[in-house]
């Protein structure tokens, strides 16, 4: 089984399908690029300043082990050593950038994969949130919202190459 914890941004939308949009799922567990390629996953995940800090450590502890006369080979092992525990804790230093960002934590979800995980927390998560829509006709720009539920739109039949690209989770929305 799969663990995500499900993050929320700082000041969420009112409407939960745009509340939805929002939410990050962050996947526990080993990651094999962050391991491999630490700069690269961190860039990718735009945490720059543990990028930052990663460079700054990395590079400041191959000059000052090679100014001590460490061998070139056992300073390789000790950064490709401090790589795999980059890899175990790839999941807490995007978790804290978040943090420190502002978003929140608001569940934990288990699966066999991502997409399985999504469903079973919009599963619980939907039918907590309230659905805003207009109320009425509403001119020029301004009006009122009202928590009542309304339709998603129907997709038609067929291979779906004719419907709108559509998330994993306004397709689930639609049940």
């Amino acid at each position: 089984m799969i663990v995500y914890t499900v993050h929320e941004p700082p000041n969420p939308p009112a409407d939960r399908i745009d509340r939805a949009e929002k939410l990050e799922f962050v996947r526990d567990g080993f990651q094999p690029l962050a391991a491999a390629i630490p700069p690269l996953w961190m860039a990718m995940n735009q945490l720059w300043m543990v990028l930052l800090l990663y460079l700054l450590v990395s590079m400041g502890a191959s000059l000052v082990l090679g100014m001590l006369g460490v061998a070139p080979t056992l300073i390789a092992l000790i950064n490709l050593a401090a790589n795999v525990i980059i890899g175990f804790e790839a999941d807490r230093l995007r978790r804290w950038t978040l943090t420190r960002r502002g978003w929140s934590e608001i569940g934990t979800v288990t699966g066999k994969n991502l997409a399985e995980c999504e469903r079973r927390f919009f599963d619980g998560w939907l039918i907590q949130q309230p659905m805003l829509r207009p109320a009425g006709n509403r001119t020029g720009g301004f009006g009122t919202w009202s928590e009542q539920p309304h339709e998603m739109p129907e997709v038609p039949a067929g291979d779906g190459a004719e419907a709108p690209a559509r998330s994993l989770w306004q397709r689930l929305l639609r049940r």
